[in-house]
């Protein structure tokens, strides 16, 4: 079993930001009941750098305005490895 190795960011509470920093690699998905929080507990589970979750609005491809949520990660390798692997964004739709 490996040892358990404790993530400074969470130590300190500054994981997850509150505002999108330039520096940040984005993605947006199309916004679903309760994906926030699903995506959340995911990225805390599965990733080790600092993140930002937010809502946004974005412009389609017909020129329509929809509601989507803003997922930024410090670290490239950690966005390609989230639109890779997190189960949610299959079901998005």
């Amino acid at each position: 079993m490996k040892p358990f190795k404790t993530n400074i960011y969470n130590v300190f509470e500054v994981r997850q930001v509150d505002f999108p920093p330039v520096n940040f690699e984005y993605a947006s998905i199309p916004l679903s009941y309760n994906m926030v929080s699903a995506i959340k507990k995911w990225i805390e589970y599965n990733l080790k750098s600092r993140y930002y979750i937010g809502k946004s609005v974005t412009l389609t491809s017909e020129n329509t305005i929809t509601n989507s949520l803003k997922i930024g990660f410090e670290e490239s390798k950690e966005l390609s490895y989230f639109m890779l692997a997190c189960p949610y964004l299959k079901y998005n739709s």
